[in-house]
């Protein structure tokens, strides 16, 4: 599904990412943990084709599209979710006029008819319930006095609506109680586990993968993979720390 080959991206002019590769195929959940710096972030970004992230080398297909050359639109109507490490704040846009016209304009481009006011609505009610959001809160503004918590229980609604092939997620576990991390890990296997959908979770810690089991958990640093391994590889980094995996 995801192929990135030998991936090289900077940042204003500052190498961050030196040479990445990963595959991540259908059915998949796959973990990056690694320490500050390392280029989680950048690598999200650029998949997700942020403005200010120069890719200079290398690679990334998605079901054999070249995702470089596609639009941030593009990739998002081609199936590509990316949730953030800190949701943006919407003030004056309400949740359900942003989530109907972000999943019509996604199905125009897939030249699908759009969702009628009440087939949108019987959605988001279905979504909202798996993340436990009263529908009155998808009447607010997009995210505007939301808790860090509701704030991702928010995110996941959205991917929810939009139904993608492949999420990355970014830090999606930073500011979550133990509640919540909960809620949040069981609207992402709810949503995202399916023989032909893929996660890429972007973590510091162990603690969401107690929920969201993953198939590969990658060690990040300096901008490349040092260390692949299973569930278990998260564990022995917790215990160990980065340093003496990745070294």
């Amino acid at each position: 599904m995801l192929q990135i080959e030998n991936l090289h991206a900077t940042v204003g002019d500052k190498p961050i990412l030196k040479g990445l590769t990963l595959t991540l195929n259908a059915g998949e959940v796959h973990a990056i943990m690694g320490p500050n710096g390392a280029g989680k972030s950048t690598l999200s970004y650029v998949i997700g084709g942020r403005p200010g992230y120069e890719v200079t080398q290398g690679s990334v297909t998605f079901n054999g599209q070249d995702l470089l050359d596609m639009d941030p639109h593009e990739r998002a109507a081609a199936g590509l979710f990316l949730g953030f490490q800190y949701p943006v704040e919407i003030p004056g846009v309400s949740n359900v006029q942003f989530l109907r016209e972000a999943a019509n304009a996604q199905r125009k481009l897939r030249e699908q008819e759009p969702l009628s006011g009440g087939e949108f609505l019987k959605l988001a009610k279905e979504k909202a319930a798996l993340l436990k959001m009263d529908m009155e809160m998808l009447k607010r503004p997009v995210n505007v006095g939301f808790s860090g918590g509701e704030k991702k229980r928010n995110e996941m609604v959205q991917m929810g609506i939009l139904d993608p092939a492949l999420a990355i997620l970014d830090e999606t576990d930073s500011g979550l109680d133990i509640d919540a991390l909960r809620v949040v890990g069981d609207g992402i296997n709810s949503i995202m586990r399916a023989p032909d959908k893929a996660v890429l979770l972007i973590t510091h810690y162990q603690r969401l993968l107690d929920y969201v089991q993953p198939d590969f958990v990658h060690v990040l640093a300096d901008g490349r993979i040092v260390k692949t391994g299973g569930a278990e590889l998260a564990k022995q980094l917790e215990a160990e720390g980065y340093e003496a995996i990745a070294a």
